[in-house]
């Protein structure tokens, strides 16, 4: 019995490539890889793919498609927070896509209906729309600059304690005595600190709220 092979798509060549990347890294991504996975050859991707580039804009929108959208709604600020957690946890899913989240260039669709719901939500109680940017420019800092630290720096309380005391050596108490304090204590530590993302988007959001209450 003959396999019935599906007909080669754009969406099909995304979704390979995708978890490409995700498995690998975007050093790995080539046309010619991509295509192995889908068992073909590399030139029959280009009758729906036109270049690496287009498949990395592509990927990148996949992304941003996983996104929990906010909506108009009185509590704006619970609506930004979970559009904030949830675009970090995407984005630590797809450990290649907070640094090409940040890069120049037309979005794709999926990214302008992020950007356009996060910029509508905001305008909806009164910021103006350049407000409106600002703020989700001031929001989306944290987010990506957050999570690319989570990405390359150690989370678990052992690894901190063990990289904190090394560099405990280095530090003159003398000289620097409050960055000598903050990283005896993580030397020290014993139990995990609170995650430090909801500190940060609360102190973003909080700000932005005094804003509306002028």
């Amino acid at each position: 019995m003959t396999e019935t092979r599906l007909p080669l798509s754009r969406d099909r060549i995304l979704t390979a490539a995708l978890t490409l990347a995700d498995e690998e890294g975007l050093a790995a991504l080539s046309m010619r890889k991509v295509a192995a996975r889908l068992s073909v050859e590399a030139m029959s991707l280009y009758n729906h793919i036109g270049n690496k580039a287009d498949i990395l804009s592509g990927i990148t929108d996949l992304v941003a498609g996983e996104i929990e959208l906010p909506t108009p709604d009185f509590d704006w600020k619970g609506q930004m927070k979970a559009r904030s957690l949830s675009a970090h946890r995407v984005l630590m899913r797809h450990s290649w896509a907070a640094a090409q989240f940040q890069q120049p260039g037309l979005p794709g669709p999926n990214m302008m209906t992020y950007l356009d719901a996060t910029l509508g939500c905001l305008i909806a109680v009164g910021f103006t729309p350049a407000q409106a940017d600002h703020a989700r420019n001031t929001i989306d800092n944290h987010v990506y600059g957050f999570t690319l630290q989570r990405l390359t720096r150690p989370t678990r309380t052992r690894e901190i304690a063990r990289l904190a005391k090394k560099e405990l050596k280095e530090i003159s108490k003398s000289a620097y005595p409050s960055l000598y304090r903050r990283t005896e204590d993580l030397a020290n530590a014993t139990t995990p600190e609170v995650d430090d993302f909801d500190f940060g988007l609360d102190l973003i959001l909080d700000g932005l709220d005094a804003m509306t209450r002028r």
